[in-house]
């Protein structure tokens, strides 16, 4: 079992296939989109193959392949279909906002795909077409249902931005009555790709909360999950739940199971640190799998208590305004 030098369990990795997305979703990226990575500076598939079979023989049993946006990527479906066989793994699971996915949906069932977060964070055509700068909404409600008619876990991920989509808290909370759905509100973070400064949040999970509680006073408590990211809930009578992710303020740093790859092999022990150790590099330097080991082992022992002292160790030149697309969600 991977652990850390707090003692926390690290079983969780969410790798980014690519950082190219087809949606300019204001709070991720300029419009313009960014300075993509070329084809040299991606991970290649080979590479990524043997990072996650290295990490799953470590102790790593969930994987969660992100982007960008995964499908954009060509001949995704020959990585998932190649990780969906390792040994140990037990969890495979896809974040996307839906464009490209529908048709895949009857293949990603029968590789296994145990779950998948879809990103949509208004119900709103008009507003869809605001955030994300794409007339696509069709296509993400398309994915949605397809989702459900083949019985994949389902997770709505919307993040909340002041003076955009806060209209769209209660409908979407409202999906939860007759889809078995998680709804989940994210609290926007720094990551928006173009260097300006975050003025700071303005929707804490606590302000949602209170919004929604609003709507539906009897909304219940659930029992969260062990290394759950979110707050829990769910109304009398819905089939689905209600989550909110304290993306921003941090609470659950100290149940943190998860480590990221970057799209250029960039290994980061938190969402807030700027990149501890590059595996593409040390691969293509003809590392072998042992010492690769001994240096993720390294990084794992010397990983930050949680966001805020992985952001406060960052340089003073690289502050936390990179995109989400170069992250990996």
């Amino acid at each position: 079992m991977l652990t850390d030098n707090h003692g926390r369990k690290i079983n969780y990795l969410r790798l980014a296939v690519t950082d190219r997305c087809n949606l300019r979703c204001f709070y991720c990226m300029p419009e313009e989109g960014l300075n993509w990575l070329s084809r040299a500076e991606l991970m290649t598939y080979e590479e990524m193959l043997q990072t996650c079979t290295l990490l799953v023989k470590m102790g790593i049993d969930k994987i969660r392949i992100t982007g960008g946006e995964p499908f954009v990527r060509k001949d995704i479906m020959q990585l998932l279909s190649s990780l969906s066989k390792l040994k140990g793994l037990n969890e495979l699971t896809i974040t996307t906002n839906g464009v490209l996915t529908a048709p895949l949906v009857p293949e990603l069932k029968k590789l296994g795909v145990h779950s998948v977060n879809l990103s949509l964070d208004t119900l709103d055509a008009n507003r869809f077409f605001s955030i994300t700068k794409r007339d696509e909404f069709h296509k993400v409600m398309e994915t949605l249902e397809q989702l459900l008619k083949y019985d994949v876990e389902v997770k709505i991920n919307a993040v909340v931005m002041d003076g955009k989509n806060t209209q769209d808290i209660v409908p979407l909370v409202q999906l939860t009555k007759e889809l078995p759905v998680s709804v989940r509100f994210i609290e926007e973070m720094p990551f928006n790709g173009d260097g300006h400064i975050y003025d700071g949040l303005k929707w804490d999970y606590v302000r949602i909360l209170d919004e929604i509680k609003h709507e539906f006073p009897n909304m219940q408590k659930l029992t969260d999950g062990a290394y759950s990211t979110s707050y829990n809930y769910q109304i009398p009578g819905h089939k689905g739940s209600v989550g909110i992710i304290a993306a921003y303020s941090r609470t659950f740093c100290g149940t943190c199971n998860r480590i990221r790859v970057t799209p250029e092999g960039e290994l980061k022990t938190c969402l807030y640190d700027a990149g501890v150790l590059n595996i593409k590099d040390l691969m293509r330097k003809g590392i072998s799998n042992e010492d690769l080991q001994v240096k993720l082992i390294d990084a794992f022992t010397h990983r930050p208590k949680d966001g805020w002292e992985a952001e406060h160790n960052r340089n003073v030149n690289h502050p936390a305004h990179e995109s989400m697309a170069t992250i990996g969600g």
